[in-house]
């Protein structure tokens, strides 16, 4: 399989190669150069595996044995999700009225992101053990990113990870998930400013290609293809809990409702599709309604400034045959309300986000296929947002402790060189590991 620049201007190259890369050279994302069409048989077949399972079909169409052997990949797939807390580690909840959520969120920072990051730390790992080199990943995070990143690769010998995350505008229990960790290889800076504002310095440093090449830089943001490909599974596993029968000819569509602020999910969604995968997507988004009024009327502007929601991961603005709606604060919050009246069912504000269409639509009493909609995070980590609705937050105990732990973040304030502090901390962070790697730069 062979990956191309959205740009059209870079090499191809490999999965490893995109995989490492983050942006392509030219600026554009790396994308498969062919997408596989999977037969109705293979989508029977598939029809019965378990999530990792769909995972791991996934993976070899789009890594290939020649890179990861079959054996090999499904050890690292499985070690990506030893640590889930359910163990479907996705799991669908059926409720009322035809509702259905698919619960994205059983991993160890009660994210969609730790599925996705989880096997994406297992890849790099393994292609770095077999180089004997170190990497230093950066990434930029409006609350889930930051900390299931992290938690990915805290404490391993090979990679460091740098995170800048938006200081007062995750939810305390986001920031202390990242602030509490305290291993050697991890740095977190505390910007004040908004999610667009810190990947300036990003953009800046990945800008330097011999900067990146010499301290083995990468991301781990949505825009890296190995995030995009596990999330395909995702869609996939949807739609074979939510199908009727895949014995109907032709085979019957379901509706996916991807809740999404740089649209990884949704792009996942997209290349599933291609695939051959019969779903609807519907994009639902909040305030920040970007990805909305491109959809809608083709309006790619930038609002003035981006609104702080209760669906915090989902304020941003620039973004990575689709239908879409955009949601108020004030709904999100009637939505997880309603949710818990109905079915004793707590919701995160993001999940509110897009049951809000489902019920927009039933109590229009709209004829629709069967719907699923995708919920990335678990409403434990958004006290606030349950508070709002007129609940009683449920929280485990593994985030309780969070409160008692020592916290590590260094403050980058508004007139401070955010750029250079951010190259000073990859030096910092490089130099360190060299001893531990003498080829680490390499």
């Amino acid at each position: 399989m062979w990956y191309v620049s959205t740009r059209g201007m870079a090499p191809r190259v490999d999965f490893e190669g995109a995989l490492f890369s983050g942006y392509a050279p030219d600026g554009g994302l790396f994308m498969p150069e062919e997408l596989p069409q999977l037969s109705r048989e293979t989508l029977h077949q598939w029809s019965t595996l378990s999530y990792p399972g769909l995972v791991k079909e996934l993976c070899i169409l789009f890594i290939g044995p020649e890179l990861i052997p079959r054996d090999d990949l499904n050890c690292l797939i499985d070690q990506a999700f030893s640590r889930f807390h359910h163990r479907e580690v996705v799991h669908l909840s059926r409720l009322r009225d035809g509702l259905n959520v698919l619960e994205l969120w059983h991993g160890v920072t009660y994210t969609f992101k730790d599925l996705a990051l989880s096997c994406t730390a297992q890849f790099l790992q393994y292609f770095l053990q077999r180089r004997k080199q170190h990497v230093t990943v950066v990434v930029g995070t409006s609350g889930d990113t930051g900390s299931a990143a992290i938690e990915s690769v805290q404490g391993t010998e090979n990679v460091g990870i740098i995170v800048l995350l938006p200081k007062g505008l995750c939810t305390k229990i986001q920031e202390l998930q990242m602030t509490t960790v305290l291993k050697e290889n991890v740095r977190v800076f505390g910007v004040e400013g908004n999610s667009d504002e810190l990947d300036k310095p990003i953009k800046a440093v990945f800008a330097d290609v011999a900067f990146v090449k010499k301290y083995n830089l990468m991301s781990l943001n949505s825009i890296n293809w190995a995030r995009i490909l596990v999330q395909t599974a995702h869609h996939f596993f949807a739609y074979f809990q939510c199908a009727p029968s895949l014995e109907m000819h032709p085979l019957p569509p379901v509706e996916v409702v991807v809740p999404t602020g740089a649209a990884g999910n949704l792009a996942a969604g997209c290349i599933a599709q291609r695939m051959g995968l019969p779903i609807h997507l519907v994009v639902a988004v909040n305030s920040n309604d970007i990805l909305h009024r491109t959809i809608q009327w083709g309006d790619f502007s930038l609002s003035k400034a981006v609104k702080t929601t209760w669906a915090s991961a989902m304020d941003i603005q620039l973004s990575g045959a689709v239908a879409s709606v955009s949601i108020s604060d004030e709904t999100i919050t009637q939505t997880m309300a309603r949710c818990w009246v109905e079915n004793q069912y707590l919701l995160c504000p993001h999940s509110a986000v897009a049951v809000s269409y489902h019920y927009q639509q039933t109590d229009r009493q709209q004829p629709s296929p069967p719907r699923c909609c995708l919920a990335p995070a678990s409403a434990a980590k958004f006290p606030e947002a349950v508070l709002a609705a007129g609940l009683t937050p449920e929280t485990p105990a593994e985030i309780l402790a969070l409160e008692h732990k020592e916290t590590r973040c260094t403050p980058m304030r508004k007139g401070d060189d955010w750029t250079w502090m951010l190259r000073d901390a990859i030096q910092d962070l490089s130099q360190h590991w060299m001893g531990h790697f003498p080829n680490a730069l390499a």
